[in-house]
């Protein structure tokens, strides 16, 4: 998904900031485009939802979505042809104005606008626009090294995810084979990025959830605030249930465990192993929504560290039991630990997987 407006807005950042994109930043002609009234939809949906609203961003994703698989969306390719463009914007508003008018009671689409306007947008970004899937498969024959890097966890995908708290796309790794266009056979490591505890925004279950002091001061320590919305995350402890999940859906090979620090004044912390529910021991995080409300979460407590990590630059600098509650978070998951953050600059990241650093040139 790609929205014009915004993206041509963090170029002109860019641009203020001494740095040129143009040959480094490129736009796949086959993306979808996010077009105003795809906000206008998103907000008015979870309005009239009310309580069973699902939490968006309103930022118009879930409905260039629904658009893009009812084969009426727009693509970045569209943009810089009126031939092309034309017929879909036309396309989408006979489809929508009705539900515009009568179900949310907001404006219907003006098509001559929206075609003059993200014509003109088309224009703008014209410069960045290619066929990513060839350009990165010139780049794979070439034998350069590619990372792709994914949003979103994996418990907000659409199939994987605590459905229907999800966002509106698969964000779990094999799909970034196939946003990008490159095989799967391309990849060869997937790295799962978690923090030392365990957070989320908008609604939905959450079985470790802190619902007191300790929540709060994980949520200040860590500054947990939704990076789109501002809201505040909800904070519980490391839940392995959710990670075993996405170690497997995702197949990793190596964690990468992040805000470490946060942890550093507890004096105990504690790791959610398993679950109960009805009776039933859970290792996995079920896929029945009703379910996991009803999970309790079943806890072991190590003992803290009290000691500052930021300052830590190798593995073996680190508390004896901060590399404890490492090594039984690695040993839940099955999943082998490649790197460390304890802090937000670059010098804060331990790596320790040497396959990793010797690529890296560390």
């Amino acid at each position: 998904m790609l929205d014009p407006i915004q993206t041509l807005a963090e170029i002109a950042d860019l641009h203020t900031k001494g740095i040129n994109p143009e040959g480094r930043l490129f736009i796949a002609n086959n993306a979808h485009v996010v077009l105003p009234y795809h906000s206008t939809l998103d907000k008015a949906k979870e309005k009239k939802a009310g309580k069973a609203a699902i939490g968006t961003t309103g930022r118009g994703i879930g409905p260039c979505y629904s658009d893009k698989v009812n084969r009426i969306g727009v693509r970045v390719g569209d943009l810089m042809d009126e031939r092309e463009l034309r017929p879909r914007v036309e396309a989408m508003a006979k489809v929508h104005n009705e539900e515009f008018t009568v179900m949310y009671d907001v404006p219907a689409i003006d098509p001559e606008v929206v075609i003059k306007d993200y014509l003109e947008l088309g224009q703008k970004i014209k410069p960045f626009v290619t066929d990513v899937s060839e350009m990165l498969y010139k780049a794979v024959k070439a034998g350069k090294r590619l990372v792709f890097e994914g949003a979103q966890g994996t418990i907000l995908d659409v199939d994987q995810g605590t459905y229907p708290f999800v966002t509106s796309s698969n964000t779990v790794a094999g799909y970034a084979s196939c946003g990008a266009g490159v095989g799967p056979t391309a990849l060869d490591e997937v790295w799962g990025v978690v923090k030392a505890y365990t957070t989320r925004v908008g609604n939905g279950p959450f079985p470790t959830e802190l619902l007191d002091e300790t929540g709060d001061t994980l949520r200040k320590i860590g500054n947990e605030y939704g990076a789109t919305t501002g809201r505040n995350r909800r904070c519980g402890w490391f839940d392995a249930p959710v990670v075993r999940k996405a170690a497997v859906v995702n197949g990793l090979t190596h964690l990468a465990i992040t805000k470490l620090d946060v942890l550093d004044t507890f004096d105990t912390v504690k790791i959610c192993t398993h679950y109960e529910c009805d009776g039933e021991k859970l290792e996995f995080i079920p896929n029945q929504l009703s379910k996991v409300g009803r999970c309790t979460p079943v806890y072991e407590e190590l003992p803290g560290w009290k000691q500052d990590t930021t300052k830590c630059r190798t593995y073996d600098e680190l508390p004896e039991n901060a590399k404890k509650y490492l090594q039984r978070m690695a040993e839940l998951l099955d999943v082998k630990i490649g790197m460390i953050s304890i802090g937000a600059k670059r010098d804060q990241s331990i790596v320790i997987d040497e396959g990793l650093a010797k690529g890296l040139g560390l």
